[in-house]
């Protein structure tokens, strides 16, 4: 699947900055929802950062705009987004898509995993400035599963961004959760995202 590019340069700065300034900064005790939609994450349940609480915006119909690397372009208009920052350079995104059947909901579990795993790859053939990696971490026990996936992308220019994403499913709802910043994959928070894919999927049914 051809991942959508509005340039590589802005695209990958969008791992570092993500979509905070679409919004005004919405505090971590506040709970936007979409009638009728699966539950999403709240911003305490994401990955603690060191020196900043985490916001969020509205829960949003439709796919998140600027769509993220690697699984963006499988995005159906059906999508239901929520987005997240922090005072510095950590940002987050949540999207649920429920199909009509568990089959469908499987079969599209599968596409983004497949989107994810060719990722590094697929940004590499688009521009030779960048260098990109992917490490796969695993699965989490939770309802039909869950799993994590981590992309780093360095470019010529000095950025260096590194990015977390989990696709989990529970019957026929499916949830991505993007979560990065600048950094390399020693910065990620593995452990801590794998607890927020957990809560995310759990949040599902």
């Amino acid at each position: 699947m051809t991942i959508r590019t509005r340039g590589i340069r802005g695209t990958l700065t969008a791992l570092a900055t993500g979509t905070a300034l679409a919004f005004a900064a919405v505090p971590a005790t506040a709970a936007a929802g979409t009638a009728g939609a699966p539950a999403f994450l709240d911003p305490a349940e994401l990955p603690p950062h060191p020196s900043s609480p985490w916001y969020a915006g509205p829960v949003t119909a439709g796919q998140p705009d600027p769509l993220p690397i690697c699984v963006g372009e499988a995005l159906p208009s059906v999508s239901v987004h929520r987005s997240y920052w922090t005072e510095l350079d950590t940002n987050a995104l949540q999207v649920t898509v429920v199909e009509r059947d568990e089959q469908h909901a499987a079969d599209f579990a599968a596409l983004l995993r497949e989107d994810l795993a060719g990722c590094a790859k697929k940004l590499e053939s688009q521009s030779p400035d960048i260098t990109a990696a992917k490490k796969y971490y695993g699965k989490v026990k939770v309802a039909e599963g869950a799993h994590v996936y981590g992309i780093h992308t360095a470019a010529s220019w000095g950025a260096s961004d590194i990015a977390l994403f989990s696709v989990g499913r529970d019957g026929r709802t499916v949830t991505v959760v993007k979560w990065s910043q600048m950094g390399t994959f020693r910065d990620a928070p593995v452990k801590a995202f794998k607890t927020t894919t957990r809560t995310a999927v759990d949040k599902l049914s």
